[in-house]
């Protein structure tokens, strides 16, 4: 879509937001929004229909409405990117910011404006971002007449609800390619390769039917060790370099990702060897997202870990990628979640895994079906990832749109 540019623009005298059309003005988001504190949200009650809303998004009732009507929110705590527009009764919490639209202000506007907030530079704390009503107040924005601003609105509903039409197209297609996935793990380690195979029953829930030929075993019977990570406090452990320190983030899919550092020091980790990891461990996860679990590869061969627990394979009778592969199928993930113990921080003990049974074929097998899933799950990963890819399009020109019509980049007047 091609769209015309104002006759004329003047400097804004804003960096973001650059030259806008000369008969545009700029004023604080205060002009356009009155900003109100949210409420303790101890005092909610929850019994008749009024959505409560968090930074998170709607998620219980209130008994009674703090505002109805039209009213963009914007985060004071946790998420502070993402404001919500309202029309009707609602309640919010004391992270939100909530606000009464001023008069001659269009609200879906003034939403819109709000999307194009720099939050990461206002934010007053690294660790757990927020926002001061100062500042947001203060924000310098855009403002064209209300006829404009409806205007663009107008058009902005339409458009972005095409995009988000395409992202949700998108979203599915990658939930279609996950699960198409997890069926060829899930049948290729408990199945095999050879349709053919003579089949005979696990006694293993979730596991069913497998070859003939296969034994199940418990991981302890095939394993050299079971062991924890370090479990502790980290404040006065990690260092800005050193040896790598695998956490629970990490693992995800069957693959480390070390896309957030963190190290320990040397002495350190020889201090606490018995979680120094080699190629061909397998690392589960303990605590949080339980059912992730992962290979060590060689590339992470000599890191140390954090709450996470380590399984050595007897390397004659099982190989590190079958456990993990294993692990990581339908039958794998339901045998983690089986067993986990705690109801309000759920974990897992090495005492409960070591005595998890699993399917073992022959070890030239295990090898034949690990290269089997390596070549076909790179054609689902290499369609993921150009899903992603397109996802993230989607979504940039999702946000380059609106922050060209709140500043008048283009002129969307007769486009509405």
């Amino acid at each position: 879509m091609r769209l015309p540019k104002y006759p004329a623009y003047k400097d804004s005298g804003v960096e973001w937001i650059g030259n806008v059309p000369s008969h545009w003005e700029i004023g604080p988001l205060k002009r356009l929004l009155d900003l109100q504190n949210g409420a303790d949200h101890k005092a909610i009650e929850t019994d008749d229909g009024v959505p409560v809303i968090g930074s998170g998004g709607a998620f219980a009732f209130a008994s009674m409405a703090m505002f109805d009507g039209e009213s963009v929110l914007l985060g004071r705590k946790g998420t502070i990117d993402r404001p919500i527009y309202v029309n009707g009764p609602f309640w919010t919490v004391d992270t939100m910011y909530w606000s009464k639209v001023n008069p001659g202000v269009s609200a879906k506007f003034a939403y819109y404006s709000a999307t194009t907030i720099p939050f990461g530079y206002y934010s007053t704390n690294t660790a757990l971002p927020s926002m001061t009503k100062a500042a947001l107040n203060a924000h310098a924005v855009a403002c064209p007449a209300y006829d404009e601003q409806s205007a663009i609105a107008a058009f902005l509903d339409r458009e972005t609800a095409k995009i988000d039409a395409l992202i949700t197209e998108q979203e599915r297609l990658l939930e279609r390619l996950a699960e198409k996935r997890q069926a060829v793990i899930s049948h290729a380690v408990t199945k095999g390769l050879n349709p053919d195979a003579p089949m005979k029953d696990s006694g293993v829930a979730w596991l069913g039917d497998v070859p003939a030929h296969w034994g199940i075993r418990s991981i302890s019977s095939v394993s050299t060790k079971i062991t924890n990570g370090y479990v502790g406090p980290t404040r006065d452990v990690l260092v800005e370099d050193g040896v790598r320190y695998l956490q629970s983030l990490h693992i995800k899919g069957n693959r480390i990702r070390f896309d957030v550092p963190y190290f320990v020091g040397d002495e350190w980790s020889q201090k606490h060897s018995k979680s120094i990891l080699e190629a061909g461990d397998v690392l589960i996860v303990q605590t949080g997202d339980i059912g992730q679990s992962a290979v060590v590869t060689e590339e992470f061969s000599g890191c140390n870990c954090h709450a996470l627990i380590i399984v050595s394979p007897v390397r004659e009778s099982l190989e590190g990628a079958w456990l993990s592969w294993v692990l990581n199928s339908h039958f794998g993930v339901q045998s983690l979640l089986s067993i986990q113990t705690g109801a309000l921080h759920p974990h897992l003990n090495c005492g409960n895994v070591k005595q998890l049974l699993v399917p073992l074929p022959p070890v030239i097998e295990q090898r034949q079906i690990i290269n089997w899933l390596d070549r076909e799950l790179t054609v689902f990963d290499e369609l993921s990832a150009e899903v992603i890819r397109g996802l993230g399009l989607l979504r940039e020109r999702r946000s380059a749109l609106i922050a060209a019509a709140v500043t008048g980049k283009i002129d969307v007047r007769e486009a509405a």
